[in-house]
C-alpha cells in the first residue's frame, strides 16, 4: 500500500512539474476520412482511375523549435488504392463492357513534417509540408465480385511494399488542443515492378483527407 501511495504522489509530481514548463514536446492523436487513388502512367499517357473513401488513424508528436516553427514526426494507419466502377464502350454494333474493380491496401506511415503556426483568433492556423515512407501491411483487388490477394515483391506481377512521398497539411488548432485538418499525400514511388518491355506502367499513391485531431 504505501509502495502504491509513492508512486501516486511521484506520478502527481511529475506532472505538476511538466505542466508549470512550457511544453517544447507534445503528443497527440488523430483520425478521419480519407479519399485515396492511384495514377497509372505507360506510353507517356497517364491516368486516374476513381478515389474511393476509406479511413485514416495515427498519433503524432510535436517538438518545437519556436513560436512560430515546430518538426512534427507521427505513425499513420491508413488505407489507399482506388476503384471503378462499371462501364460500358463501343455503341450498338460492339459493346464492351468492364465490371466495376478496386485495389485496396493498407499502409503504416511515417511522416515527418515542417510545421508553420500562426495566432489566430482562440487557436492558432497552421500549415506544413514534409517527407512519408510507408510499408504496405496487406492488400487485395476486387474484380466483379472476385477476390485476390495482392503479392508483394520484386517479381513482374508483384506490388513494391514500400512507398515514398511528400505531404501537404493545414488546419485550425483550439486552444483546448482540438483541431480539425486537411492533408494531400503525393506518391513518388512506382510501387510497380518493371521488366524493361517498354509498355511498363508506373503506379503512384495519391490521397486527400480530413480528419479530427488532440493535441495533449
Amino acid at each position: 500500500m504505501k509502495k502504491i501511495f509513492l508512486l501516486l504522489a511521484l506520478a502527481t509530481g511529475l506532472n505538476v512539474a511538466a505542466n508549470a514548463q512550457d511544453k517544447s514536446v507534445s503528443f497527440g492523436v488523430k483520425a478521419g476520412v480519407a479519399f485515396p487513388n492511384m495514377t497509372i502512367s505507360t506510353m507517356g499517357i497517364s491516368a486516374s482511375a476513381d478515389a474511393k473513401t476509406t479511413f485514416y488513424v495515427g498519433a503524432v508528436a510535436d517538438f518545437k523549435v519556436s513560436n512560430i516553427f515546430s518538426v512534427q514526426p507521427g505513425l499513420t494507419f491508413m488505407s489507399k488504392g482506388t476503384k471503378s466502377s462499371n462501364q460500358t464502350f463501343g455503341d450498338e454494333n460492339m459493346k464492351i463492357e468492364v465490371e466495376s474493380s478496386s485495389v485496396n491496401v493498407s499502409y503504416l506511415e511515417l511522416p515527418v513534417n515542417a510545421i508553420g503556426n500562426f495566432e489566430l483568433g482562440t487557436g492558432k492556423f497552421f500549415i506544413g509540408a514534409g517527407p512519408y515512407v510507408a510499408y504496405a501491411l496487406n492488400g487485395n483487388t476486387k474484380d466483379g465480385g472476385v477476390k485476390e490477394d495482392i503479392k508483394f515483391g520484386s517479381g513482374p506481377d508483384d506490388m513494391k511494399r514500400m512507398d515514398f512521398g511528400l505531404n501537404f497539411l493545414t488546419g485550425y488548432q483550439l486552444n483546448n488542443g482540438l483541431n480539425i485538418h486537411a492533408g494531400y499525400g503525393l506518391g513518388l514511388s512506382n510501387l510497380g515492378n518493371e521488366s524493361g518491355s517498354g509498355f511498363d506502367a508506373k503506379i503512384k499513391n495519391k490521397v486527400f483527407s480530413v480528419g479530427l485531431g488532440f493535441m495533449f
